[in-house]
């Protein structure tokens, strides 16, 4: 097959898409390249799968260390193994932006595959395995409403930035994605450093101007080498097949409008139990119609599918035409709150959040600097000291399941409550533990995630974290009606729960303080999202943000002054760092002394800023003393720790920790006349002493007496 390949021009840098090149027995692929970050992408679709009830869609994200020149660090395995949770967050992104533009009801499996095959460290990857993803399902013959476009959004000294670079993204206090098709949002992922919702929309209507351009390039490439859609898998029906099919619908449809709203609407159904029990007694009571008419497994399968359906169309109309949900809550009410502090005895911090039958449990762990986590990606070598992990345990669903490892939700919800965290966490200077908070999903019926941030934000409080503002997320849920592409009508609502997320449907959330937004993740299910929907998702989620904020505020208004008895105590303080190899010594022996003796933790840091932690106050302060001993300027009046290494008549010769040595004359040492020095000092003995004169040759002259209290002379016999 011929290469082509196609040059545009994005953010100032060189968009190329090369087709015809490689993997060519897929139904589409693409070799993107910004900059000289290349993605290559490929879209395979499989045999139908008639059993299932869904469509089998699988995105994944490929990271290669070798598109990073780097080798993986582990010493015993060199091979990529388990993806990083970077690698599924982009794979879960592209994921989000591409599903709501296929038919739901196909049936054969998709796979788009897409592998990072160089990065220049500075265009992100994901971005590239987007428009790669995008290219590849557009060119194939597999049956998709594309192409789709999306760009990076940064603020910079209040100036939106398009696809900034990673340089450029550590100085925004933005980092917005937005994927649309024909001004029409797909999906946002957000992080920002408090941002009003003003500058989130100023940014999105930014993002939709340029992915403008950036689809009608993706649309001449698909004119020029994109492959004829394959609908094979709509069966033509023969005339009985199909009068057969069109009986099955109308006992559907005639047994769902006389049905559904008596199950459904006739009382308020306050529990999760309640509408399950309902759906199902429509489902059961349908299928024993079909039963009695002769009808077919098969058949029948297909048409609880088909009610399905209608149930979700029938909570939709009742909100767009009565705004009357189904438990009875008006579309900005909450369901109710409950929080508690406190909760686990010896945990460092904890805290339990409901909101309706969604119940979290959030715990804190505090650590030694030394407890950070060590970063080996493809893209990132560094360390990161806070981490927020997300557990949903089948029991939470009142399901039985076999318990795995991290599935790609968990990560996911894990990162988005981090991000929404992460804008008010201290900085290390002034509080240097490592964090740790684990939310433990214990019920789930709708927005378990922002249920965590809400939990975790309370728990970091009771652990006594200063935080800079209490946070809180809010889901933001739509019902919609569209025709040719556009909505015809809409509601949007606050807090939605299980059966308010269907077709036509989004899920809206937003993490944020009083201040102002901290993260964003949205996915929907209609063909995208207008900008006045957008809008007023924004609104009513600070709004909704706002009233669990008070609510917050009325459990723990602010963190406990003080950390756990449980907790390690922690120091931090700076030295010069050409002081460094003072505390260190030759071969570490200085450090390890200091350690041996101590029993502390020491970690320091290039820049001078040195941290101890320590299980003790005493053996904190022990160690504190003996690195400042070893750092502090040689000046006198100062005070320092130091060893008696030689005993002689005229007084005793001391070296401080730093290496100096000097002389404590006869005269220093006790406010009485002495005979015998070897009463009062022996050596090995370390003592504190205060530098008294440095005389022209550099000698050091000390004194005991001057700084002694006498409860040391009082514990060798004297005063």
């Amino acid at each position: 097959m011929e290469e082509k390949i196609f040059t545009t021009e994005i953010g100032g840098r060189k968009l190329i898409v090369k087709t015809g090149a490689l993997a060519n027995q897929a139904n589409g692929s693409v070799i993107v390249q910004y900059g000289e970050t290349t993605v290559l992408a490929t879209a395979v679709m499989g045999e139908e799968r008639g059993e299932l009830d869904y469509f089998p869609l699988t995105v994944d994200y490929e990271e290669r260390f070798y598109a990073a020149g780097k080798i993986k660090g582990s010493r015993f395995i060199k091979r990529e193994t388990r993806p990083p949770d970077e690698a599924i967050l982009a794979g879960r992104l592209i994921d989000r932006s591409l599903r709501p533009l296929f038919n739901q009801d196909l049936r054969r499996e998709v796979q788009i595959i897409t592998t990072v095959l160089s990065v220049d460290q500075e265009n992100d990857p994901d971005l590239v395995a987007l428009y790669a993803a995008s290219l590849a399902l557009a060119i194939s013959d597999i049956p998709w409403s594309g192409p789709v476009a999306g760009v990076r959004v940064g603020q910079i000294n209040q100036e939106l930035v398009l696809n900034p670079t990673y340089q450029a993204r550590a100085k925004s206090n933005l980092d917005l994605v937005v994927c649309s098709l024909d001004q029409k949002i797909i999906m946002i992922e957000a992080s920002a450093l408090e941002v009003s919702e003003e500058v989130v929309l100023k940014a999105t209507q930014f993002s939709l101007k340029h992915s403008r351009r950036l689809i009608k390039f993706f649309q001449e490439i698909q004119e020029k080498v994109g492959k004829p859609k394959n609908y094979s898998w709509l069966k033509e029906l023969t005339a009985e097949e199909k009068k057969e099919q069109e009986k099955i619908e109308k006992i559907v449809r005639d047994f769902s409008q006389k049905e559904i709203p008596k199950y459904l609407f006739q009382k308020k159904l306050a529990s999760k139990e309640e509408r399950i029990a309902a759906v199902e007694k429509i489902r059961r009571e349908l299928d024993e119609i079909l039963i009695k008419k002769n009808i077919g497994k098969e058949k029948r399968e297909k048409a609880i599918e088909q009610v399905n359906k209608s149930i979700y169309t029938a909570i939709s109309q009742s909100i767009l035409d009565k705004e009357k949900r189904i438990d009875g809550r008006g579309l900005d009410e909450i369901r109710p709150l409950f929080a508690k502090v406190g909760v686990l005895p010896r945990v460092h911090g904890s805290a339990l959040f409901q909101r309706g039958e969604t119940q979290v449990l959030a715990t804190v762990t505090l650590g030694a600097p030394g407890m950070e986590q060590y970063l080996d990606t493809m893209e990132e070598s560094g360390r990161k000291r806070f981490m927020h992990h997300y557990n949903f345990p089948p029991f939470s669903a009142g399901e039985v399941a076999p318990l795995r490892t991290t599935g790609r939700r968990e990560t996911g919800h894990s990162m988005l409550v981090e991000k929404g965290l992460l804008a008010v966490m201290p900085d290390q200077e002034t509080f240097p533990y490592t964090i740790r908070v684990v939310s433990e999903v214990l019920s789930s019926n709708g927005s378990t995630s922002m249920a965590s941030a809400c939990a975790s934000c309370l728990a970091l409080m009771d652990a006594g974290v200063p935080i800079k503002r209490p946070v809180a997320g809010i889901a933001v849920g739509l019902s919609s009606e569209e025709e040719n592409g556009n909505f015809k009508r809409f509601k949007t609502f606050i807090d939605l729960q299980d059966l308010e997320d269907g077709p036509g449907g989004m899920d809206f959330k937003v993490i944020g303080t009083r201040e102002g937004i901290t993260a964003i993740q949205m996915d929907t299910k209609t063909k995208g999202l207008s900008f006045e929907i957008t809008k007023e998702a924004l609104e009513k989620a600070k709004i909704g943000r706002n009233k669990i904020l008070d609510f917050m505020n009325s459990i723990l208004t602010s963190p406990r002054q003080e950390l756990s008895p449980f907790a390690p105590k922690i120091i931090a303080f700076r030295i010069e760092p050409e002081k460094i190899r003072n505390i260190i010594g030759p071969k570490g022996k200085v450090i390890n002394e200091i350690v041996a003796q101590t029993g502390v933790t020491i970690d320091i840091e290039n820049d001078g800023l040195v941290i101890v932690t320590s299980p003790s106050q005493e053996a904190l302060i022990k160690a504190r003393d003996w690195i400042n001993d070893l750092t502090k300027e040689i000046k006198v009046g100062e005070i320092f720790r130091a060893k008696i290494t030689r005993i002689v008549d005229f007084g005793a010769f001391v070296e401080l920790f730093s290496g100096e040595s000097g002389l404590i004359h006869i005269s220093e040492i006790a406010p009485f006349r002495v005979k015998n020095i070897n009463d009062i000092l022996e050596v090995g003995e370390i003592i504190p002493v205060k530098l008294i004169k440095i005389d022209e040759m550099g000698r050091l002259s000390f004194s005991l007496k001057r700084i002694a209290d006498k409860s040391f002379y009082r514990k060798k016999g004297f005063l």
